[in-house]
């Protein structure tokens, strides 16, 4: 019964026309950065957020996760029809999806992708409802030892789930937490790896780094790819799939919400290792594999329901722990304390409005881009005759206004053009700027609840093992790098991630 007042509670804020109004913004806005190469989600959300300043928490917040999740739908519609995927997630549906395109079914394979999500939405809105209320539970009994713990494991995490080497994943989150802890020294009140710069008393500010290293530095990048749009004359007729399609799907469709809403939840973890965990799971347990690649429409369905539930599925150690599990959950944890919102569990009971109705949102969001996409196919695909190089330089320009408009400092800015070299950087010497901004959110966090633990047992180290969950925590964790170096482990992750 608590479980339905909450999601009435959730739904009387989502059903305000205010709220309505900007997760329709947000799910458009995700569609279209969804459908469009080189602009992701997290490049989207990181510019959008000085732009919520003014907007009440619950409304930010509800149009920047609307952001997310509607990204994942957009980019079916370029992989499909175009075999473009507009973002990582949707890239394993290229395989079957355009070949489904080519063969004159890409109408059946739209809807598909689109009732696969659809399913998987309304799935992993019931997991997130139904999870939040123990882990909040879970969370009370947490103190500061086992705030530690665990950010030490959702670090660990973060870099046993990037792509590439450990040892820069690694290297690029402790980078995070250096710069995390430049400013002023809570403790003693003397500034800290300051370099003089009296701009730098407060700490590097959130919005440049995001905007820098998420924003501009991706945009370059995209821009120096080859950008291959030639095959946007695909015809989409006869839009529903027959029954026996439906049925073949129906399997493929609960498999990928499952492993989506598990993968969605580890740290590292979301929609695009999902899908690519969805399609392969499809692909071994299938009697006729050899049809993979060939225009499966199960190949299809999974991936997409996957990568569905795995983004929303993302924000339950988000909303219940505080704690964010890849980069986009980073942004929204900026995007929490930029409104004032202390992350963590208390947010579920002083809160219960805002965290109700986020909940509540992601159903109706899901509901909006299941009727938005399908009769608007034709609309989004046309977006892609636009050029790159007249979109480029206007979101530079919405980047310097935003990142402007946070403190009105011609400092920040200067800040965001140093990150967005730093980040074109890491970007082609193969170091992924995500284990950064969690290094980086993280490590004012892990310095505090470490002081406080410390504080608290009167200088002795060995509460982080004497306490139960947090010793737990730290043994999750150091299994987790004795997998990580083991040779076999490590010669299985590079084949997934080359895969």
């Amino acid at each position: 019964m608590d479980l339905i007042s909450n999601l009435a509670t959730g739904f009387a804020v989502a059903l305000t026309p205010l709220n309505l109004a900007f997760c329709l913004m947000g799910v458009i806005i995700g569609t279209l950065v969804g459908v469009l190469p080189g602009i992701a989600p997290i490049t989207t959300i990181a510019i959008l957020l000085p732009f919520t300043f003014t907007l009440p928490p619950a409304s930010a917040l509800i149009m920047l996760s609307g952001i997310f999740y509607g990204a994942q739908y957009g980019g079916s519609t370029t992989a499909i029809l175009v075999n473009l995927p507009g973002e990582s997630s949707s890239i394993v549906t290229c395989l079957d999806g355009h070949q489904m395109a080519r063969q004159g079914r890409a109408g059946p394979a739209l809807a598909i992708a689109a009732i696969a999500s659809f399913f998987a939405g309304t799935v992993a809105t019931v997991i997130i409802a139904t999870a939040s209320v123990p882990l909040s539970w879970l969370a009370i009994k947490f103190t500061a030892a086992e705030y530690f713990s665990l950010m030490v494991l959702g670090l660990t995490g973060s870099v046993a789930l990037a792509h590439g080497s450990p040892a820069k994943a690694i290297a690029m989150v402790l980078l995070g937490l250096l710069f995390g802890l430049v400013g002023i020294d809570v403790n003693t009140g003397l500034p800290r790896m300051t370099l003089n710069i009296g701009e730098l008393g407060d700490g590097i500010g959130f919005v440049p780094i995001a905007i820098g290293m998420f924003g501009i530095a991706e945009l370059a990048v995209a821009l120096g790819r080859p950008q291959d749009r030639s095959l946007l004359s695909v015809a989409v007729k006869n839009l529903w799939p027959n029954w026996l399609e439906i049925r073949a799907c129906l399997p493929a469709m609960t498999r990928g919400t499952a492993i989506g809403s598990i993968l969605g939840v580890l740290p590292g973890g979301g929609a695009a290792l999902s899908s690519f965990a969805a399609y392969a799971v499809e692909k071994k347990v299938s009697a006729t594999p050899e049809r993979f690649g060939k225009g499966a429409i199960e190949g299809v369905a999974a991936p997409e329901a996957a990568n569905n539930a795995g983004a929303q599925t993302s924000f339950i150690p988000l909303l219940t722990l505080g704690i964010p599990g890849n980069a986009i959950m980073a942004l929204m944890v900026g995007a929490m304390m930029i409104h004032g919102i202390q992350p963590g569990p208390q947010v579920m009971t002083a809160q219960p409005e805002l965290f109700w109705g986020i909940i509540a949102s992601m159903w109706l969001g899901n509901l909006m881009l299941i009727v938005l996409n399908l009769p608007l196919i034709g609309l989004w695909v046309s977006l892609l005759r636009v050029p790159y190089r007249i979109l480029f330089p206007a979101i530079v320009l919405f980047c310097c206004i935003g990142t402007f408009s946070v403190s009105n400092s011609t400092f920040d800015i200067a800040l965001m053009l140093l990150f967005a070299v730093a980040g074109v950087f890491f970007i082609k010497v193969g170091a992924e700027p995500a284990p950064f901004i969690l290094g980086f959110i993280l490590g004012p966090l892990m310095e505090e609840n470490f002081r406080r633990a410390m504080n608290l047992s009167r200088g002795n180290v060995l509460v982080f093992l004497e306490r139960p969950i947090s010793a737990a925590l730290l043994v999750a964790t150091l299994a987790l790098l004795v997998v990580l170096i083991l040779p076999a482990v490590r010669a299985k992750r590079e084949e997934v991630f080359q895969e």
